[in-house]
């Protein structure tokens, strides 16, 4: 099986492309759902959370606070790791187990989308990375527009991150998001047809209700246990059959790819993951 890897910075819409991806019948994992999976409320991993960080990181339902966790771990390093020491074993378990699951259902392609990648180092286990990148004020724009983070708290989290620039050196294809959502459809298109080389479905089908695990059409989906955030994706992974069959072969482009895409998709800070199980490259 193999993995592609998916990322970009805060605001930068990437996960718009998971969410076209995953309507074009490729599976997505996505890292920050895992990472929400793990720490789920009543979970051995949250009650780890609670003892390290104190009360202070639960919400008045006894759930994780995501907003007061972030301001812990992004502005210490050392707790930071902290987190990342309870929650990184546990992630990698989960990630195993829905490849695995995948992999049982036929699928020779996932995407795995994980917000600080190249950050964390992982690009050497994937197959290859498209990067989702934006400028500067669209992604701050965006990220204001979704929830109550001023200007100064937004560009305090990019600079936290590695910047634009290095991340397109690393990336094996680029789409830059700042066209509208025809762009991005037909921009996935290339990146499914050309770049990943398999047989896109003829029609795009978003906003489709996502199959249950006891689908009666056999179709997979491994639910979240923990609640989503408002408009986030509601599950870690859902697939269809794997397409029927290739288009001809294309030969690969000699230069990375760059692009008009997407209006801003929902995007949760995250990077707080271990690499997956190696792949066949």
């Amino acid at each position: 099986m193999h993995v592609y890897g998916l990322t970009g910075g805060i605001g930068s819409g990437k996960s718009s492309v998971a969410e076209m991806f995953e309507a074009y019948g490729i599976p997505v994992v996505s890292a920050d759902e895992l990472s929400r999976m793990v720490v789920a409320k009543g979970s051995e991993s949250l009650t780890a959370v609670q003892a390290a960080f104190g009360d202070e990181v639960l919400d008045e339902n006894g759930e994780l606070d995501r907003q007061a966790m972030a301001r812990i771990v992004f502005s210490d390093a050392t707790r930071r790791r902290e987190l990342e020491a309870i929650l990184h074993p546990r992630i990698r378990e989960r990630f195993e187990q829905v490849l695995d699951a995948l992999e049982k259902a036929g699928h020779e392609v996932v995407v795995y989308e994980v917000p600080l990648l190249f950050e964390k180092k992982l690009q050497g286990d994937m197959h290859a990375v498209v990067l989702v990148t934006a400028s500067t004020d669209t992604r701050v724009a965006r990220v204001m527009s979704r929830d109550t983070s001023t200007r100064e708290q937004v560009l305090a989290r990019m600079n936290a991150q590695m910047s634009e620039a290095e991340k397109r050196k690393l990336a094996d294809y680029v789409i830059d998001n700042e066209g509208d959502l025809d762009d991005l459809r037909r921009e996935v298109e290339i990146v499914i047809s050309r770049f990943m080389k398999l047989a896109p479905a003829a029609e795009l089908r978003m906003n489709e209700p996502t199959p249950s695990l006891a689908s009666s059409s056999g179709e997979l989906s491994i639910e979240l246990e923990a609640t989503p955030q408002p408009s986030a994706v509601d599950t870690v992974i859902s697939t269809s059959p794997p397409p029927a069959s290739a288009p001809p072969p294309v030969a690969p482009q000699s230069e990375k790819a760059t692009m008009p895409p997407a209006p801003p998709g929902p995007t949760i800070p995250g990077g707080l993951l271990p690499p997956p199980p190696k792949t066949s490259k």
